[in-house]
């Protein structure tokens, strides 16, 4: 387990291989939940890979405010909290469709399955990237076969939330960072240098 303060990387690997990966900050880190902050400025990397993650060439950095990922152990996906505007408003949960994330020495494995959910305040959900998915596919992302089983996941998760609602608390709309993890980690690693 790791403690609320500390500074883990986040990795996709795509066919065995990382091809994206940024450092993210523990919110909390329980046996039902880890809770990770992404810090504005955050920047990302891109290791060699066959393919070519689709953040590559316009995705440095993380803009905007940060995000929270909420993720339990076992689920393919992950709840993103985003806030917009000024005023740091919430908006709505964005579900991540993810591979199950998996411990490492430095932090977690994913991968970023593309379709993703958008579960509004009134209960109201949008699917969002289901286009692309297909695209994913050409490029040798994803055979057939995952598509379809994404697809099903998005569609399992859904009527989940329609008929059970969120497991997670509405608190986390609300919660903010500790303001010394608001600067990016690799800015307060070197405040600290």
């Amino acid at each position: 387990m790791w403690q609320a303060g500390e500074t883990i990387v986040r990795r996709e690997v795509l066919h065995g291989k990382p091809w994206c990966e940024f450092p993210v900050v523990v919110v909390r880190d329980e046996p039902e939940l880890l809770a990770t902050y992404l810090a504005a400025g955050t920047r990302f990397s891109f290791p060699q890979h066959p393919l070519i993650h689709p953040w590559r060439d316009n995705h440095e950095v993380w803009e905007g405010h940060g995000m929270l990922m909420l993720q339990r152990p076992g689920d393919a996906y992950a709840v993103f909290v985003l806030w917009h505007g000024e005023e740091r408003e919430f908006r709505s949960w964005y579900l991540n469709l993810q591979e199950p994330f998996r411990r490492t020495g430095t932090g977690f494995d994913t991968q970023d399955l593309e379709l993703d959910l958008i579960f509004h305040p009134d209960g109201r959900i949008e699917w969002k990237d289901d286009e692309l998915l297909d695209l994913r596919v050409e490029e040798g992302r994803f055979t057939q076969d995952q598509a379809r089983d994404i697809r099903a996941e998005g569609r399992r998760l859904e009527a989940e939330l329609g008929t059970r609602g969120r497991w997670w608390d509405a608190w986390w709309a609300l919660w903010e960072p500790d303001p010394a993890w608001d600067a990016p980690p690799h800015v307060r690693a070197a405040r600290h240098a």
